[in-house]
This record gives C-alpha cells, sequence and structure tokens, in this order.
C-alpha cells in the first residue's frame, strides 16, 4: 500500500499522450487549448468613443472660458459602423459621435451629449457652445486598448471558457488547435448490480455508471459504457481489454472488484497483460482498494471501488487530477480552509471528507464537516459542496485547524 502523494506521482510520471486536433473556435469551449494563442488584430481595431456626444479638438479650446466662448459647426453624425471619412474639417468644427464611432483626427475628445448646449436651440441645433477648455482623450476608448495585435489570448494548457469565445470571435479567431478529447471505456462490475428500477433488497442499482457519464457531460470527453460484468466474467473481461487496446481508447475504468474477496478479479486479470507501471491499494479512506495501471500501448487504467463514495473520491483525486496531466491543463488549486469541530482519524491514511464550505463574516474559507462519512452514504454527499483533505501523518484535527478544500465542480 502506498501513500497519496506517492500515488500522484506515479499517476504524472505516467501520463498518457492525446494527440492535438483543429477545431472551429466556436465548437472549442471545455476544450483544452494546446497552443498559445495570439490576437491577429488590434482591438479596438481604431480609437472610438465610449459616450454618445460630440468630438471635437481639444486644443482649440484651450483659451476658451465664461467670458470667451466659441461656437462648434456640426458637420454631420456618426453612428457605430459608419465611415468617419470626412473630405473638409475647418477650424471649430464638431461631430456627433455614437457610441462606438470611430474618432478620427483632428478631433481627440468627446463632450458627452447630456453636457452640450446647443445652439440655435435643442431643436435644429447648428453649432455646439463650448465656453471651458476641454481635457484631451476624454471618453475615448483607444485602439489596441483592449488587445494589441500579438498580445496573446489564450496559452497552452488552458480551459477555454466560454469568455475566450467572446474573444476568439472579437478578433477574428476561426480555428484553434486543442487537445483531442480522451476516450474513456467503463465497466460496471458485480452480480449485485443491476440495471431494473424494481429490484430485490439482495440487489444494488447500478449508479456509479450514471454519477460518472452525468460528471463528465461538462467536461470534454467522450465515455462509453462497456458490458456489465459479473463475478465469474473474467474471460469476457480479458477479451474487453483486447478489443480496447487495439482501438484509440485513452482511459479503462472500472467500478467494483478491485479489493480482495472472492470475486475481485479485476487486478488479475489486468496483470496478465504488459504493463508499464502498476500498484493496488493507497493508503486513503474512502477508496483504500483503488488501482492503477499503465499498458505498454498508450492507455491507463483506472480500478474504483465499488461503494459509491469511494468511487466518486478516486475518480476526483485520482482520474481528475490524471486528466489534467495527460491534457497538460493547469492543476486545481486548493482552498485552504479552517474546521469548524474537532476531527481524528488514524495518522497512516489520508482522509477524504464530504463537507460544506462557507466564508465567515471576514471572509475566511470554513470547513464543515458532515455526519455520514461512511462510503456508502449518499445523503451527506448531495448535502456536501467541497471535500476536505485530512493528510497522512497526523491524527488529531483541532477546531480551527486549515487543511486543503477542494470545491465540488460546478458549485
Amino acid at each position: 500500500m502506498i501513500k497519496y502523494q506517492r500515488a500522484l506521482q506515479i499517476l504524472k510520471k505516467n501520463k498518457i499522450r492525446i494527440k492535438t486536433e483543429k477545431i472551429s473556435s466556436l465548437s472549442s469551449v471545455n476544450r483544452i487549448s494546446s497552443q498559445n494563442v495570439y490576437s491577429p488584430y488590434n482591438y479596438p481595431a481604431a480609437n472610438n468613443t465610449a459616450f454618445d456626444g460630440y468630438a471635437i479638438n481639444s486644443s482649440e479650446t484651450s483659451k476658451l472660458n465664461k467670458k470667451n466662448i466659441k461656437k462648434f459647426k456640426i458637420l454631420k453624425s456618426i453612428a457605430a459602423g459608419d465611415n468617419p471619412l470626412i473630405k473638409k474639417i475647418p477650424k471649430f468644427s464638431t461631430v456627433e459621435v455614437m457610441t462606438g464611432a470611430i474618432i478620427k483626427k483632428p478631433f481627440d475628445t468627446v463632450i458627452p451629449i447630456e453636457n452640450v448646449i446647443y445652439f440655435p436651440n435643442n431643436n435644429n441645433p447648428k453649432y455646439i457652445i463650448i465656453n471651458y477648455k476641454v481635457k484631451k482623450n476624454n471618453h475615448i476608448r483607444f485602439k489596441g486598448s483592449d488587445y494589441k495585435k500579438g498580445q496573446k489570448v489564450i496559452s497552452k494548457g488552458q480551459l477555454i471558457k466560454p469568455s475566450h469565445i467572446l474573444a476568439f470571435k472579437t478578433l477574428g479567431i476561426n480555428n484553434i488547435r486543442v487537445k483531442r478529447k480522451p476516450k474513456i471505456a467503463f465497466f460496471s462490475t458485480g452480480n449485485e448490480i443491476s440495471n431494473k428500477i424494481k429490484i430485490p433488497d439482495w440487489k444494488i442499482r447500478n449508479s456509479n455508471n450514471h454519477f460518472l457519464r452525468s460528471f463528465l457531460k461538462f467536461y470534454s470527453v467522450d465515455f462509453f459504457e462497456k458490458k456489465l460484468l459479473r463475478d465469474n466474467d473474467e474471460i469476457k473481461f480479458k477479451n474487453e481489454i483486447n478489443k480496447i487496446l487495439k482501438s484509440n481508447f485513452d482511459l479503462i475504468i472500472t467500478s467494483g472488484a478491485v479489493s480482495a474477496g472472492k470475486y475481485d478479479f479485476i487486478p488479475k486479470i489486468v496483470n496478465k497483460f504488459k504493463l508499464k507501471e502498476f500498484f493496488k491499494g493507497v493508503a486513503i479512506r474512502p477508496g483504500k482498494p483503488f488501482m492503477f495501471a499503465k499498458f505498454q500501448k498508450n492507455i491507463a487504467f483506472f480500478g474504483l471501488p465499488g461503494n459509491p463514495i469511494s468511487s466518486a473520491a478516486c475518480f476526483r483525486f485520482f482520474v481528475m487530477p490524471y486528466l489534467n496531466f495527460s491534457l497538460g491543463s493547469s492543476p486545481e488549486i486548493s482552498l485552504i480552509a479552517k474546521i469548524k469541530s474537532n476531527f481524528t482519524k488514524k495518522k497512516e491514511f489520508t482522509r477524504f471528507i464530504k463537507g460544506h464550505l462557507t466564508y465567515s463574516n471576514k471572509g475566511v474559507p470554513m470547513f464543515e464537516i458532515l455526519k455520514g462519512q461512511e462510503s456508502f452514504r449518499i445523503n451527506s454527499f448531495v448535502k456536501s459542496n467541497a471535500w476536505g483533505l485530512f493528510p497522512d501523518g497526523k491524527s488529531k484535527f483541532k477546531k480551527g485547524n486549515y487543511i486543503k478544500s477542494f470545491i465540488n465542480f460546478l458549485e
């Protein structure tokens, strides 16, 4: 049995190689960028106004005051999207501009419309009256002030979010190279597992498969549920692995049959194949029987325990980090939180604890340990919004001690 941190080190060392593909930027949300992407254009493309108002040349107002008033002739009105070209611009002229309209020289500042005095009247204005010095660059959005041509938009390894789609389409980035979606084959195991709704007391409804499938809908993977394996399906399972090794799958995940019982055949069958890496048993709870293997071919194997919370914890703390390693994406950052009550565990084990994360009046993350930590209890898992990680090497944690916490995805 190995320690949790050692298990993570092995996973990182044995990541799989995932190829890249070029796709439409519109389809890239939740994918991992496999390249640095740079803006091909300046944005804004040219100086433009942030307000409806009147554009003027600020230098023409340098000597104006309440005793020295000047009328500026209105030449035309320019809306966003209009060609701003004016062939001849006499001195002391102005143009009406709508938000987003291009500001061309000699104009270099904008007077908001609510501050404008019209002449001869508001209904039929020919001029605007200015009786003060107007500062240069008022209410101007400058060319390239948001993105300059050649500026990085997204880094290699970043998760593409909806906000990136906004940037890509604004900047004219129509295609992007991303990591291919990992392809996962999943097997449920056990004679006790049933796909029926009405079941006798000695059966269990198949649920781990549905949890993982629904969880992964929010991530860019292709999830394929394979045959339900019964306790005597050793040969069938071996044949299934042989098929997968000849295909383009990246991961195999099983639920159940990884412990030390009479019908826990998964480790024995996997060890019949040529492996680059193998370990079984991690000093964690829940999830102690967890198993990992790396085939000689570029395919990884994860044996999750059958108990629902053991399966969920191992998926959260082993499979998801492994996908991040393999995709080259940024590692998850834990949230350091204070625990709200004392907690005792075995010193040699790392514990993954279902909890509820809140914030104190001072903004300090506070972690509440929920009742019902056994690996079969789903009720407390539903009520939780975070996992607490209580590391090995320490048995007693006092109220107010700090731990690492991990937000449940999609909270």
